[in-house]
């Protein structure tokens, strides 16, 4: 979570404060009024993927599906009891966790003009700083959106879009120098004002970051929302807007530019994505990367094929066959390739080069050689010139899984290592955000001293239970349901007796994080939104992309050619 919001930056965002919202209420009700026309029903059949995953239940037993309709969890509502749909259409009895979850999460909603646009970070009333806790923060919000889409409740992830989608338009500078039209805030906050009696949001595009970095996560979390918001209401009205086609080509007008770059993966500085303080994630973090080749498959899904749209598309399909490329070669790590890499030869220099990156063998850690087991395997956190960091990233190697960006042969590797190494990775509290810590001379160069993030706590090793969710929608992915079921009984333990925490530290997860806040929205709903694909797998079909042949770009001769 970025810290701190000083009173220089509230007083910069409160320049820009008028000017925006004189205009912004105007454009939400147009784009508004516009999208509440009713729903297109759309009737398709499913593929073999999609049917074996909502055919399924948590017995084993086998359920007919008839149609796409009956997999969107909006046209169930909730039951007479109020308690989630998904709940409601099973016999057994729910945790108890369940309602105080909802209820905490309801707490966290935030309202502009009367509407719900998203929900807080946190709610720690015990914590007397505030921070930036009581913002909405577009990753932050995610797993929230999932809940409420696999509830049936899709009104807020509308609104949510709509308010961020408005916000991009912004000028955004920090200093003198102005960021890209397509940059997405990190987060965004409403004052309300009791004596005028209006609603006024202030933005963050990395201005009051760690580092003043900005969120390269966001615009990917944004099309990957987007399209989550698609599939589960079957309403393609909102994506099919000018003013959503436009944000979509903005955002992919800053990762699909052309630069100095030999490598399609997209270079990235520290402090650009959930670990948002400088941990040596510099480079070609697999998180962004993972985020991209997703972002990349639900825009290439959404765009309109017009002149701008194909235009687009044909860009995509270019940069989705070199990145698949690149990350499946060069990032994947199991026991053979660890191998070849200790016996690699270095300075290599032709076309033919194994040893492309030139890794030095004797940089590899040694905690490696004992952590890779015989079977399993995992994308390592960053590969670039002469630098391969080998530690493990949760939350990249999950994306992978779910976009397709891993072969079925590796994300049937990657859970085999979880399994494999299960107390290293999961431990008492799931899920281990990066493995191993970084410690004593190498935290104090990688890191800078940095207090929060010390040996098995925050970033460094810690435990968040925010990536549970992930998690269990790559287990039921991969067919390894029983992982997410052991995963989720390890939360249910101490998670809810805690007060929700934002993260844990210890080597095993033992200890509530030292700095974590409590009631922690994500933690909260990472955990609704786990329970409720375990109880209905059909809702993965909302994060989870199928694999298939990326095709190729059309091949245009040059005008050389006839000349």
């Amino acid at each position: 979570m970025v810290d701190g919001m000083d009173v220089a930056h509230e007083m910069v965002l409160w320049k820009v404060e008028p000017q925006c919202s004189i205009a912004e209420a105007d454009d939400f009700e147009r784009l508004s009024r516009l999208l509440d026309r009713p729903r297109v029903k759309i009737e398709r059949k499913l593929s073999f993927d999609e049917r074996s995953l909502s055919e399924l239940s948590v017995t084993g037993n086998l359920r007919p599906v008839d149609s796409y309709d009956s997999m969107c969890s909006p046209g169930a509502g909730r039951s007479a009891l109020d308690t989630p749909v998904s709940l409601a259409r099973n016999s057994f009895e729910p945790h108890p966790m369940v309602g105080e979850a909802w209820d905490a999460l309801r707490r966290s909603i935030v309202f502009f003009r009367g509407q719900p646009v998203g929900t807080i970070a946190a709610i720690d009333h015990a914590s007397e700083e505030v921070l930036n806790y009581d913002q909405v923060f577009v990753r932050d919000f995610v797993p929230s959106a999932m809940a409420f889409l696999m509830n049936g409740e899709p009104d807020i992830v509308k609104n949510f879009l709509l308010k961020t989608l408005h916000l991009q338009s912004w000028e955004k500078r920090i200093d003198r120098f102005k960021l890209g039209e397509g940059v997405m805030p990190a987060s965004f906050k409403v004052n309300h004002d009791p004596v005028r009696k209006t609603d006024t949001l202030m933005a963050d595009f990395g201005e009051s970051a760690i580092g003043r970095v900005a969120p390269v996560d966001s615009g990917f979390w944004w099309i990957i929302l987007l399209r989550a918001y698609t599939k589960s209401t079957g309403d393609l009205s909102l994506a099919e807007t000018p003013e959503c086609q436009k944000g979509i080509r903005l955002i992919l007008s800053l990762c699909l530019s052309e630069g100095f770059d030999t490598f399609p993966t997209l270079l990235c500085a520290d402090g650009c994505s959930m670990i948002d303080r400088r941990m040596g994630v510099y480079g070609y973090p697999i998180e962004i990367q993972a985020l991209f080749f997703m972002a990349l498959r639900c825009a290439l899904a959404m765009l309109k094929p017009d002149v701008e749209g194909k235009e687009f598309m044909e860009r995509i399909l270019t940069r989705l066959n070199a990145l698949g490329y690149h990350m499946r070669s060069y990032f994947w790590l199991d026991f053979q390739q660890l191998n070849d890499i200790y016996r690699y030869k270095t300075e290599e220099y032709s076309h033919t080069a194994v040893n492309k990156f030139n890794v030095i063998p004797d940089s590899i850690p040694d905690w490696i050689f004992d952590f890779m087991p015989s079977r399993g395997g995992y994308f390592v956190g960053n590969v670039s010139p002469a630098k391969m960091d080998f530690r493990w990233f949760a939350l990249g190697n999950c994306i992978a899984i779910l976009s397709s960006l891993a072969t079925p042969e590796q994300s049937v590797a990657i859970m085999d290592l979880i399994e494999e190494r299960w107390e290293e990775l999961v431990g008492i509290m799931p899920l281990k955000i990066s493995y191993p810590a970084l410690e004593g001379h190498e935290w104090n160069i990688v890191t800078g001293c940095d207090p929060k993030n010390t040996r098995w706590s925050y970033h460094n090793g810690g435990s968040w239970p925010v990536l549970l969710w992930l998690l269990t929608a790559a287990c039921i992915k991969t067919g390894r349901p029983q992982i997410a079921r052991r995963a989720i009984e390890l939360a249910e333990s101490r998670l809810w007796k805690d007060g929700w925490p934002e993260y844990y530290d210890g080597k095993l997860g033992r200890y509530i994080g030292k700095q974590a806040r409590k009631f922690q929205t994500w933690s909260i709903a990472g955990y609704l939104v786990s329970k409720m694909m375990l109880e209905d797998p059909s809702h993965l079909g909302m994060i989870s992309l199928e694999e298939e042949k990326v095709k190729k770009p059309p091949i245009r001769r040059s005008a050389s050619w006839t000349a």
